[in-house]
């Protein structure tokens, strides 16, 4: 399909974007890489008045060691994750699951911050995100503010992101010594997961990130809880779909979605174990 007629505006800065969305309120969208947005447009379930084009603020493109974090700005390519040589060393878990999203055109096109802004409980990065505890930057016209992974995904494609508001950077802890694994099932290599799950583990810490288990990307507190109480591997994955709302559809039913949570979550914890350091 076509998407509904719409004004196209371009900005060179974070402050011109902010002020673009204070203009035009809840009417205006903005584009980074489009892989979210432009099918949303296609299908006439998104159809902005304004669709504000960020893509070329170089600023907000950037991979910084930030002390006991990696700052990544939003604009920055998941090609750029998946090369980063800063990541393979500092927060590999994020690196490698970049590597699995989409094709080349996606990897090569679409970028961090509009695969979380866009809150698809599908996507991988969502998940990572949670497992890694991670610290989202927020820029409006009031002025900055950090959320935490947590309270960033508030429902289906729904982010804390205020429509006068961008996300500019995602703060992740670096992972020195901690095991970590990324699993997902699908039918093919570039389908979204039919079930996902971002694990990293050590030092008496435990962060799981579940991807398509619910309406919005989703902690799995049953097993992290698990893992911090010493249990085996076999019984923590065994509550890997507590306290989860799987979808039914084509691709899977609820039943077969917990089946799956419990199996890629035994299988990461057993990887998680073997990368420890």
């Amino acid at each position: 399909m076509i998407p509904s007629k719409f004004d196209y505006l371009r900005v060179e800065s974070a402050a011109e974007a902010i002020a673009a969305l204070t203009q035009h309120g809840s009417e205006a969208k903005l584009l980074a890489g489009g892989h979210s947005l432009l099918p949303l447009m296609k299908l006439r379930l998104a159809n902005p008045e304004v669709l504000i084009d960020m893509g070329h603020i170089d600023d907000l493109r950037y991979i910084r060691d930030a002390g006991h974090q990696v700052a990544v700005g939003a604009l920055t390519t998941l090609d750029d994750l998946t090369s980063a040589h800063l990541l393979k060393t500092a927060a590999p878990l994020l690196a490698t699951a970049a590597a699995t999203v989409g094709d080349p055109q996606v990897r090569t096109c679409g970028t961090i911050g509009g695969t979380l802004v866009h809150g698809d409980p599908a996507g991988d990065l969502p998940a990572v995100a949670i497992a890694m505890r991670a610290d989202l930057v927020i820029e409006g016209p009031s002025g900055s503010r950090v959320v935490s992974a947590d309270d960033f995904f508030l429902g289906f494609l729904e982010t804390a992101v205020a429509a006068d508001e961008l996300l500019t950077e995602i703060r992740f802890p670096k992972m020195d010594g901690v095991g970590w694994s990324f699993q997902k099932f699908n039918r093919r290599a570039q389908d979204y997961a039919i079930v996902g799950v971002a694990l990293v583990s050590g030092g008496g810490q435990c962060g799981v990130g579940l991807v398509n288990m619910a309406s919005r990307p989703l902690r799995s507190e049953a097993v992290e809880s698990a893992v911090r109480g010493g249990a085996s591997y076999e019984d923590a994955s065994e509550v890997a779909a507590d306290g989860t709302e799987p979808s039914q559809d084509l691709n899977a039913s609820a039943d077969y979605r917990r089946h799956l949570a419990r199996v890629l979550v035994g299988r990461a914890l057993v990887e998680a174990a073997s990368r420890k350091h």
